[in-house]
């Protein structure tokens, strides 16, 4: 009898096991480059037309105040991938870090990691630990040979490589050592998107992790031509106008929606977690984020806030939209919780967002972004920065509640913004507003220094101040348009 009890606790044992291991979902992890916050229609849009990504968006949660980790590639995907803020990883930017015109740097920004250290335990290598079957798919962009996707826990990689860029365009032959050429004229996304819906084919039947890096949108815009021809004929506004790029978001949602077709087919939609997010602001130039400010590059709203979305059928509610302010960093404990990772060490600094997918608030957090470097205009005339000459200059930002602080290291200035009365970042609160001011100033400085952030205090000898105010007044006049070139210091 005793022997009969413990085979049926046995088997119950064995059985509850399995039960949570079937319990964990494929998760689907769709990263868009260069997609600003409003390129969407689910987002207003008149212009663009994305009928599947809404499609997801009204199939689970879309949070509107869904935060890129950094406003540029390599550092948010870092962010994204290590769950650890940037003075952890080193990685501020795409190298180097002074960059602009010599004579218009104040000081001497921080030098710039290049590569992901192969000692963080990733998303995918936890993922790993986990049982989980691991592939990455089309932009990487986190390090030189030696630190590509499958020296960071990925089982398969697919077109992942050092470029930030989609070398040689969009249209096959590709210059990707890691993918391929397809036929002639084969386009990217249409790619990617065809190797990813093989693996999920290949892998149906295991617990799987796809991360799907589409360059697209970034530069050069280059779109299928009947799409763009379609866009030509259809009636814009003065934010969204250009027919290449909105030709280029037609396919990227075309191919989104291959793959919730793949998964719908293949009955996995209740097993499968969705997430669709950029990797940081859109080009301003390209396709203007108002009400944001400024773009891709900046640290206003325009360079950081992206589109988010979280969809998994019968676990999250659908059609659900979240006010609160999450960010990329948050992916990884959020992910964590949902496999049931026990490992308690990993010191993420984001947050597990699984209460608010239960009804509930998270507890109050701020939001760190430290970029210690210099990143240059794209355009002088539209880029809607600090100044014309930089998207973003050596500082540090916290968002906190509905409050954000701007602290600039050059000169020491501090800009303070009501995100929810000023989305535009329009009117600095900083003086008549002290200690809300004076509060996040100190919150921020206390970050920087639990978490070493180095901050560039060394003078540049080469500024020219009269060279600057010389520059700002032709850029004001529009005698000079676009990105500076270095020979205007010779001018």
């Amino acid at each position: 009898m005793k022997k009969f009890i413990y085979l049926i606790l046995l088997i119950l044992f064995i059985f509850s096991c399995n039960k949570k291991k079937l319990d964990n979902p494929n998760i689907i992890l769709i990263v868009a480059d260069d997609l600003g916050w409003t390129d969407l229609s689910y987002m207003g849009s008149k212009y663009y037309e994305t009928p599947n990504i809404d499609k997801l968006s009204k199939s689970g949660i879309t949070f509107l105040n869904g935060y890129a980790s950094s406003a540029n590639c390599a550092p948010s995907r870092a962010t994204m991938m290590s769950g650890k803020y940037h003075p952890s990883h080193g990685i501020y930017t795409v190298s180097p870090s002074d960059r602009g015109l010599d004579n218009t740097r104040k000081i001497i920004p921080i030098k710039n990691t290049e590569n992901l250290s192969l000692n963080f335990f990733t998303i995918a290598e936890m993922l790993k630990r986990k049982g989980y079957v691991n592939a990455h798919v089309g932009k990487w962009h986190l390090g030189e040979k030696g630190h590509y996707p499958k020296d960071q826990g990925f089982d398969v990689n697919i077109g992942g490589w050092e470029s930030g860029g989609p070398r040689g365009g969009y249209f096959s032959p590709y210059s990707n050592p890691n993918l391929e050429n397809g036929p002639k004229g084969e386009y990217l996304t249409d790619r990617l998107t065809k190797e990813a819906i093989n693996f999920i084919d290949d892998n149906k039947d295991s617990k799987f992790f796809l991360h799907l890096a589409y360059y697209s949108v970034h530069t050069p815009i280059q779109s299928k031509k009947e799409y763009s021809n379609y866009f030509k004929n259809k009636p814009s506004d003065k934010n969204h106008y250009r027919a290449d790029y909105a030709g280029m978001i037609r396919s990227l949602d075309e191919n989104v929606g291959k793959v919730l077709s793949k998964i719908e087919e293949l009955n996995l939609t209740e097993n499968t977690l969705i997430i669709f997010t950029s990797d940081n602001g859109g080009i301003r130039s390209i396709s203007n984020q108002y009400p944001l400010r400024a773009g891709k590059g900046s640290y206003y709203e325009g360079g950081i806030r992206v589109p988010l979305i979280f969809s998994w059928k019968g676990k999250l509610e659908a059609n659900k939209k979240s006010y609160e302010r999450v960010s990329n960093i948050d992916f990884y404990p959020t992910i964590k919780k949902i496999v049931g990772y026990k490992n308690k060490n990993l010191n993420l600094d984001g947050f597990d967002l699984n209460p608010i997918f239960r009804g509930k608030k998270l507890k109050d957090r701020a939001l760190f972004f430290h970029f210690p470097i210099y990143l240059q205009a794209y355009n002088v005339q539209k880029d809607d920065g600090k100044d014309p000459l930089f998207r973003t200059r050596p500082g540090s930002v916290i968002i906190k509640g509905n409050w954000k602080l701007h602290h600039y290291f050059e000169d020491n200035e501090l800009e303070l913004y009501n995100l929810t009365n000023d989305t535009s970042e329009a009117e600095n609160l900083s003086i008549v507003n002290k200690d809300i001011t004076n509060n996040l100033y100190n919150d921020l400085d206390n970050w920087r220094l639990s978490n070493n952030a180095p901050i560039p205090k060394e003078k540049n000898p080469k500024y020219n101040q009269k060279f600057v105010d010389s520059l700002i007044i032709l850029i004001k006049e529009k005698k000079i348009s676009g990105r500076l070139n270095q020979n205007l210091i010779n001018m």
